[in-house]
């Protein structure tokens, strides 16, 4: 077998995995749509439904975030759930975060706000631990990132899904924050096509990630895996692997189109390359850790995460290092055939595929819409960047492999990157009574 027909092989079994793919999801989150659309009368109809209403603890993680969190703790405050409390951890912060939360709870004293403060820096992951081991009673529990911001009906929402005994966990719709710049434009194309498909794995019931960003859990699933593991670089998503790892049959994590949230998007290149090596050499660690779930047959676990979700995602690592390769052979095939119809069906069926992501996406409003639309021309130029991204995510992590392969206390610490800041429009605040106040060591 020549070269040329190793290029094709691997151009061509690339792009009918791609393809595949596209058609999964496009069927899959229609029908997703259609799931929802019927859940949502469901819970209208359904008065035990509708007067279901624990309690709810909103558990904000924060290091460094003068500039946005009493915007976060705004939202929150503004949610239209009648049952909730918020306890902020405040991890060591070093700049003026803490001065910010004695003062906004002195000037909300009607809200339902606790502060733990620890002096010294634990990792994102401890510090969690730290306040669902001693101060979260409540049956259900929302993480929210500091820099994130929730609407007023997330938590409303968020709860209808565990009427349901064998919903575990539910991710949210996390949409970026507009701050017009090409990057966050890329972040939020990105957000919309992955939350796609998020769609078709809940309904498959092969969803294994939960992000940070307005996840919500049963605190009894949360304590019987033993909290967030700190030996990783991405603690949301080993927690949401440990709850699937117990049988993702009973204990199932979803994806909740209508539980809206908001977080800022990296604003420079030097930190999208740290944030997406993290989360690469998280996710990789997460999948080590969780290998044996490839193939797995168990009665407890569905074949579509065994055969099809896990394997698919040790695949997808790895159809990265193809890129490279698939972007040389086009552009060999095409300047051999003197032809631009190959070029020209790739961005074709990538461009009409975002236009239809943002079109289908149903909170978007119409102005939104139409300002999205004026980059969906240049969108499948622009992703190149983030395939580069990906690419040298991936290659410095192999490169790093030993280390991947063993525990570490990669989240003793954190750093939060910079923010941004600035308003959104859902701050109001409202509702709550009592605020308490610990600091520890």
């Amino acid at each position: 077998m020549d070269l040329s027909t190793v290029f094709f092989c691997l151009f061509s079994i690339t792009s009918v995995i791609y393809i595949i793919h596209l058609g999964f999801y496009l069927i899959s989150a229609s029908l997703y749509d259609v799931w929802q659309q019927h859940r949502m009368d469901k819970v209208e109809r359904n008065q035990t439904i509708r007067m279901y209403h624990p309690h709810v603890t909103v558990l904000v993680p924060a290091h460094n975030e003068e500039k946005v969190i009493a915007r976060c703790l705004n939202s929150i405050f503004n949610s239209t759930y009648p049952n909730f409390d918020v306890i902020v951890a405040n991890d060591a912060s070093t700049d003026g975060t803490k001065q910010i939360l004695k003062l906004y709870a002195n000037l909300h004293p009607e809200h339902k706000l606790r502060l733990v403060h620890k002096v010294i820096n634990v990792g994102k992951g401890e510090a969690l631990n730290y306040v669902l081991r001693r101060y979260v009673k409540s049956e259900l529990v929302m993480m929210l990132d500091a820099d994130s911001v929730l609407t007023p009906a997330a938590i409303e929402r968020a709860v209808t899904y565990f009427a349901d005994a064998t919903v575990a966990g539910v991710a949210a719709n996390v949409q970026i924050i507009n701050e017009h710049t090409t990057l966050s434009i890329l972040q939020k194309f990105e957000h919309m096509i992955g939350y796609r498909a998020k769609k078709a794995y809940s309904l498959t019931n092969c969803e294994f990630v939960i992000g940070g960003v307005a996840s919500t859990y049963r605190t009894s699933i949360v304590r019987s895996v033993g909290f967030y593991d700190t030996d990783t670089k991405t603690e949301d998503i080993s927690l949401s692997m440990k709850i699937v790892a117990k049988g993702n049959k009973a204990h199932r994590v979803i994806y909740a189109a209508d539980v809206m949230a908001m977080t800022e998007p990296v604003e420079t290149m030097q930190a999208l390359f740290r944030q997406r090596y993290r989360w690469k050499y998280g996710s990789l660690q997460n999948l080590l850790k969780h290998k044996d779930l490839i193939g797995k047959n168990d009665g407890g676990f569905t074949s579509m995460l065994t055969l099809y979700r896990m394997p698919m995602a040790v695949l997808t690592e790895a159809l990265l290092f193809l890129l490279p390769f698939t972007w040389i052979y086009a552009l060999y095939l095409t300047m051999s055939e003197k032809s631009l119809l190959l070029l020209f069906g790739a961005y074709f069926t990538v461009t009409v595929y975002m236009f239809m992501t943002l079109w289908y996406d149903e909170h978007l409003s119409l102005r939104e819409r139409t300002y999205l639309t004026l980059y969906v021309p240049i969108a499948y130029f622009i992703f190149f960047v983030m395939d580069f991204v990906q690419i040298i995510a991936i290659t410095l992590c192999l490169m790093k492999f030993r280390r991947l392969t063993q525990k570490e206390g990669a989240a003793s610490i954190w750093k939060s990157p910079e923010r941004i800041g600035g308003q959104v429009a859902v701050l109001a605040t409202q509702g709550g009574s009592s605020m308490k106040e610990y600091t520890h060591e």
